[in-house]
């Protein structure tokens, strides 16, 4: 197991002992990425862009309470758009996955990604389960790579998918990253700047998810090393090798 020293920015580094140093830069700096584990998929951490409007039908679904709510809430667009970000958060709020032979109950709520690739057998259960909740309190949120009338599905399935909300989700602009990432940092106490935002942009992982656990890891490593957050400290956290 790594052992990790936390050293808060009003720590003297002087009064580190040398045994703490060594264990510090030798494991832990090549794992640090490893120590900020990604958060999971939640409807609060996503970030909405251009697709607020998809995510306050979600939200209308999850909360029974919001009035009348759409039945079927079907999601697709390009690979990065938020659709398994978003699909991955309602089963971590009790929506079920379509598990092979399981038993649909018509009065739960379903999330069900990727549909593009279900098995004849799966296509069959889910369009009886979407009759049978037309007539329920249940409610199915699905997503697949294209629209609707697109998907290489049992034309009956593929236009009950499209018998609710559709929505196309866009991917975000750099510009709406760089904001993100900025609400993160200050959710977290400290000022991102803006050399740091455009490295990680450039050099990262350009989904929102790799990008907050990058801005974690160098959270985390600003902490243990108590310097400053500034793209030297990004550089040396993310090309140990080279430093």
């Amino acid at each position: 197991m790594t052992c990790v020293l936390r050293v808060s920015f009003h720590q003297n580094p002087a009064s580190i002992s040398p045994h703490q140093v060594q264990r510090y830069n030798s494991p832990v700096k090549q794992l640090v990425l490893d120590l900020i584990p990604t958060p999971a998929p939640s409807l609060a951490n996503f970030v909405a862009g251009q697709n607020a409007e998809a995510l306050a039908a979600i939200r209308a679904i999850v909360d029974s309470s919001v009035g009348e709510t759409a039945k079927i809430i079907y999601l697709w667009g390009a690979s990065g758009s938020g659709k398994s970000h978003l699909t991955s958060a309602c089963r971590g709020l009790g929506f079920l996955a379509l598990e092979p032979n399981s038993t649909l109950d018509a009065t739960h709520r379903y999330a069900i990604e990727n549909v593009q690739s279900l098995s004849e057998t799966s296509q069959h259960a889910l369009f009886d389960l979407i009759n049978r909740q037309l007539a329920s309190a249940g409610a199915l949120i699905a997503s697949g790579n294209v629209a609707p009338r697109d998907l290489a599905l049992r034309r009956d399935l593929a236009s009950r998918l499209g018998s609710g909300l559709t929505f196309q989700l866009h991917p975000l602009t750099d510009t709406e990253k760089a904001a993100a990432l900025h609400a993160h940092a200050k959710s977290r106490g400290f000022m991102l700047r803006e050399p740091v935002v455009g490295y990680l942009l450039r050099h990262s992982r350009r989904d929102m998810a790799s990008l907050i656990q990058m801005l974690n890891a160098l959270d985390q490593y600003s902490l243990e090393t108590g310097r400053e957050i500034t793209l030297p400290l990004l550089k040396e956290m993310s090309q140990p090798s080279l430093v």
